[in-house]
């Protein structure tokens, strides 16, 4: 809701900059990204549009003036577009320079280069400071006029400090590899597992493949459907909430507490409080499933497999609600576009149902009949528990560092290596 309050508001802007004359456009010739200071000494201008109505401009301002107060060779011209409508049209005509439509805040230009959005003063911050520098160099050693333009690299990336691994170095922070490691690891979903292996082990008697195929992809699409709908929840309502520290802090502190309760389920099944599809709630979902396979017409049966999908899957929330709350919030840190979160979302349910339509096929190539073991069920408990007690203290702890692809791969070794070494110890106990 704050993000489409934050575009409506700013297409207004730009209407009303369009019809007004109230400032001159700034054409290419007239923009300074070299200039000298009074002791002839090279000054570099750095450009900084920003809506005092945006999160991460907000978020990004106060580092911004750090660096002017740090380099005395750069100038920032400060340009906010709420309150002065005359910088739209300074803002639009500065980015047709480049190709761009000038869609989002914050954007800095400078040296004759355009870098939208910010992370913060570790990530974005640290590489603007790293242009402006070589920027800077590049001044001073070649003298430039106005029309010359200092080409940067802006796939080029600075290393992180990562607690225990010390320093790491990243060619890319790849959001689809950390979209892909979550959703694979919330794929091997006990739960979810339960109830599809159930279900075809019931329909292998009828030995009919066709009947199997269609019944099993039609659990799958709206098991994947539901979860997605889920999911948006979760992403609408950290999007309203916005960027503050202590709705990550306690996102995190939540995923910690659902990661320990899944331990605690490998080491005392059945005991105390659990995340699982509860036993009373287990004997009419099988129920459930014998009366959809005593069905003979095919609407019928597409309509119960529907309604089975539904029922299961709100069975199974509090079973997965870990994953999809920490991935979604790693999402609303991130400046991005309301079309790209939904992209992402639909990405990670893809990975998602991956398993269960392995599943689908395999049974209805072989028509075997397979169930979910207890210990199987507690080894997959064990390894969610563990993966996401890690990404929910990265969340308290230092969130920046889940934009690393690196990171995001050193948990996931370090999680499937910790749960085999728990497995290996507790079964020679």
């Amino acid at each position: 809701m704050f993000r489409a309050v934050k575009i409506i508001s700013y297409v207004l802007i730009l209407l009303l900059a369009a019809t007004s004359a109230a400032a001159d456009a700034v054409t290419s010739k007239e923009i300074i990204w070299y200039d000298k200071d009074v002791n002839a000494q090279t000054v570099i201008h750095l450009y900084f549009f920003w809506s005092k109505k945006c999160p991460h401009c907000l978020k990004a301002r106060p580092d911004i003036i750090q660096m002017d107060d740090d380099y005395p060779w750069l100038k920032v011209h400060s340009l906010e577009l709420v309150d002065h409508p005359e910088n739209i049209k300074t803002f639009v005509s500065m980015a047709e320079t480049f190709g761009n439509d000038a869609r989002s805040v914050p954007t800095f230009m400078f040296c004759g280069n355009l870098l939208s959005g910010y992370e913060d003063d570790t990530s974005t911050g640290r590489l603007l400071r790293s242009y402006l520098q070589a920027c800077h160099q590049f001044a001073k050693e070649n003298n430039p006029d106005n029309s010359m333009v200092f080409i940067i690299d802006q796939n080029e990336s600075p290393s992180i400090d990562m607690p225990i691994f010390g320093n790491i170095s990243s060619d890319d922070y790849s959001l689809p590899m950390l979209t892909i490691f979550i959703a694979g690891m919330d794929a091997f979903n006990p739960c979810a597992f339960f109830v599809l292996l159930f279900l075809l082990s019931m329909m292998v008697h009828s030995r009919s493949r066709g009947r199997m195929a269609l019944i099993g992809s039609i659990f799958v699409f709206f098991s994947g459907a539901i979860y997605f709908l889920f999911m948006t929840a979760w992403l609408n309502l950290f999007i309203y909430l916005g960027e503050l520290r202590i709705i990550t802090l306690i996102a995190g502190c939540v995923a910690v507490l659902f990661a320990l309760i899944n331990i605690k389920d490998y080491f005392w099944f059945k005991k105390g409080f659990s995340l699982s599809i509860s036993e009373h709630e287990k004997p009419k979902l099988i129920d459930r499933i014998r009366h959809l396979l005593r069905l003979d017409s095919i609407t019928t049966v597409i309509l119960a497999t529907v309604i089975l999908a539904i029922v299961a899957n709100s069975y199974e929330l509090l079973c997965t609600a870990g994953f999809p709350m920490v991935y979604t919030r790693i999402l609303t840190l991130k400046s991005l576009s309301i079309e790209s979160y939904y992209l992402y979302l639909l990405l990670y349910n893809l990975i998602y149902i991956l398993p269960l339509l392995i599943i689908v096929v395999v049974f209805t190539i072989k028509l075997g009949s397979r169930k979910l073991s207890e210990k199987e069920g507690m080894v997959l408990k064990l390894l969610s528990g563990v993966m996401m007690l890690m990404l929910g203290s990265l969340l308290i702890v230092s969130p920046q560092l889940l934009n690393n692809i690196i990171a995001a791969a050193i948990i996931l070794l370090l999680a499937i290596s910790l749960t085999w070494g728990i497995i290996k110890l507790t079964n020679r106990l």
